[in-house]
């Protein structure tokens, strides 16, 4: 072997040693803690299924509220997965706001959005509320591979915007990805070596180290980056559509757009891109509130009993105007 052949020899083998040994250390020190900064103990979750009348804390509000749901834990109204007398089904997918935070099951905005359908005349169609607190487009995705397809929806509102644009010590994915969800892994394989997470937070390309969160840009990062909220909404209108339903895109209103702008102008622009229609009632909103109280008064990121009537108002004018809620099928 020749001297040139040898010294790159010795070279490759001190860099897999030094790479070993880097490696065995951050993992031996337990870097990154995974267990003290994530919102959530896992990447995925649902409200519990069954419940009847379950008081849950508005701790903002000190006040609570009662929650039923069916068996796949969505709110009330408590509809089954087997659509039986063959009714259009409109489904809303969303954060808490769509679920419901804070108001009683008949005082969500998809039961009061029920309510318009029926006083107006119009029959045989179904409104079922899909939004679960704290979701965002990532675990929205998730629920509807494994649940909410099975619902078979005529029209799917896609609200997911919120939560989106909120910021977290990790993105929504890179949870999933540390906390070795072989779903990702798989993808990733890169996110298995402690050198390349150090390295990417160094770099702050991937936030791996808690900040404080703010709005705005203020610290750290998107739960769902532009990029993947916009492979979000992607494939979640394909599958919609794939099954033979209407995706519609929704900007849930806040009572001011703030931190949401930026996803917001997204939303936007994808409906556009992938010729979706989209709804996004904001400035409507940003009206009304001039004059009306429609959100909590301790909790502005929700609306109240007023706020969510306005809202199905709203969604409902919508729908019937676009023909959306037609005949069965």
């Amino acid at each position: 072997m020749s001297s040139i052949a040898q010294r790159v020899l010795f070279a490759f083998v001190t860099i897999v040693i030094i790479f070993g040994a880097v490696e065995a250390g951050l993992g031996l020190s337990g870097w990154p803690n995974v267990d003290s900064s994530f919102d959530h103990n896992e990447p995925f979750w649902i409200v519990d299924p069954a419940l009847t009348n379950k008081p849950f804390p508005h701790k903002e509000e000190s006040t609570s509220f009662l929650v039923s749901t069916n068996d796949d834990g969505l709110r009330a109204n408590l509809i089954d997965r087997e659509n039986t007398e063959s009714k259009h089904r409109v489904m809303t997918l969303g954060c808490s706001t769509t679920f419901g935070w804070g108001v009683s099951d008949e005082e969500t905005y998809p039961s009061r959005l029920q309510h318009y359908i029926d006083v107006s005349g119009i029959s045989n169609v179904e409104v079922v509320n899909g939004g679960q607190p704290g979701y965002t487009s990532f675990q929205g995705s998730w629920l509807w591979d494994n649940t909410l397809k099975h619902y078979e929806p005529d029209v799917v509102m896609i609200g997911y915007v919120v939560q989106d644009a909120r910021k977290a010590a990790y993105t929504d994915k890179s949870q999933a990805i540390l906390q070795k969800d072989s779903r990702f892994l798989k993808d990733n394989l890169l996110y298995r070596s402690k050198i390349y997470l150090a390295l990417r937070s160094a770099l702050g390309a991937v936030q791996i180290r808690a900040k404080e969160r703010g709005s705005g840009d203020e610290g750290g990062v998107f739960r769902v980056p532009p990029q993947d909220y916009v492979e979000n909404l992607r494939n979640l209108i394909s599958a919609i559509q794939k099954q033979g339903g209407i995706p519609v895109l929704f900007g849930y209103p806040l009572e001011r757009s703030g931190y949401t702008e930026k996803h917001r102008k997204i939303l936007a622009a994808a409906a556009k891109e992938l010729d979706v229609s989209i709804f996004d009632p904001q400035n409507q909103m940003e009206a009304a509130t001039r004059s009306g109280d429609y959100y909590f008064r301790n909790d502005r990121g929700h609306a109240n009993a007023a706020g969510n009537d306005l809202i199905a108002q709203w969604v409902f004018d919508y729908l019937r105007d676009q023909s959306f809620l037609g005949t069965s099928k």
